[in-house]
């Protein structure tokens, strides 16, 4: 099935992106809020580019969806990486939030004090839960929550009770996602805005994953007696078991895709991971490529337009 690229950043993240880099010289910590199901796609690369040597905590919210086992290896995998911690947590539990914290004072006993003070900056993509996150750090509503992406569009400071002076950021995606599997796990757990995307392409998307790696939860949620063998063989199996059928016996593409992607996303087919770290690592290979063919390109056609303009 071929795969369409996914872009989606409006302008306030393009505003957010340039004041979050004429910021950062002056924080402490970043707190990076991803979504443990896809810990490298809701990861952005630009804070990993404009961090330098800040130390990150890395917040792999959403653990409660995600599968145990793949998490483990995901805050292996994140912290070996200098200067990152890397920590599992679902604002379910307030106190897994509360670590978040404890461990900024860990990472920075040099800050601690009463002439001093931690400087922490939470920062993440649309939809991953970190307005939940303020909230809960702050045990106050600070700020505005919503499962619809982009719903933090301004920065604002928050002093927490633990002394610790938090800057929060809009959520926001980068310009270009080069690695066209991103995309789709971002609209997958709906980091992307519904209106943005093919819904029944990021449904398809899904169905051909789960049957790969999950075969049994499909079985077992949509009470298949056979696996299908192809996505649109499974889209055609749960319309029939769900009742997504229109005149003439043909099945609603759309009724069943909203289905799979809702089950998908609130965790009704169990704790499902979209990413391992080895799909993180040959795809930022994959990635590192694109872009350097694109550097090319751009260079052979700067040399292209001077000499077209010496001839002149």
């Amino acid at each position: 099935m071929s795969r369409t690229k996914i872009n989606w950043f409006p302008g306030h993240m393009h505003k957010a992106h340039k004041e979050i880099k004429e910021v950062l010289p002056q924080v402490d910590i970043i707190i990076e809020v991803v979504d443990a199901r896809i810990p490298y796609s809701s990861e952005n690369p630009l804070i990993s580019h404009i961090r330098e040597k800040t130390p990150c905590i890395k917040v792999l919210n959403k653990s409660d969806l995600a599968n145990p086992e793949i998490t483990a290896q995901w805050i292996t995998y994140l912290e070996q990486e200098q200067g990152i911690r890397a920590l599992a947590i679902t604002t379910n539990k307030p106190e897994q939030v509360h670590q978040i914290t404890k461990l900024c004072e860990q990472m920075l006993p040099n800050r601690l004090g009463q002439d001093k003070q931690i400087r922490a900056m939470i920062m993440g993509i649309p939809n991953v839960g970190k307005s939940t996150i303020i909230n809960i750090l702050a045990d106050r509503i600070i700020a505005k929550t919503g499962n619809e992406p982009a719903v933090t569009k301004v920065q604002q400071r928050i002093r927490l009770p633990s002394g610790i002076m938090l800057s929060d950021t809009p959520g926001f995606l980068w310009p270009n996602i080069e690695n066209v599997n991103s995309g789709y796990r971002l609209a997958v757990t709906g980091a992307i805005k519904n209106t943005a995307v093919e819904y029944e392409d990021i449904a398809y998307y899904a169905a051909e994953y789960l049957l790969e790696h999950y075969p049994d939860r499909l079985q077992a949620r949509y009470e298949l007696d056979t696996l299908p063998k192809t996505d649109h063989e499974l889209m055609e199996a749960i319309a029939l078991r769900r009742g997504c059928l229109r005149a003439g016996g043909h099945f609603d593409i759309y009724k069943v895709s909203t289905i799979l992607l809702n089950e998908l996303r609130a965790g009704a087919l169990g704790a499902i991971s979209i990413e391992t770290p080895d799909i993180a690592i040959i795809e930022k290979r994959e990635v590192e490529k694109i872009l350097l063919e694109k550097a090319e390109n751009e260079l052979e056609k700067k040399k292209s337009r001077k000499q077209k303009f010496k001839r002149r």
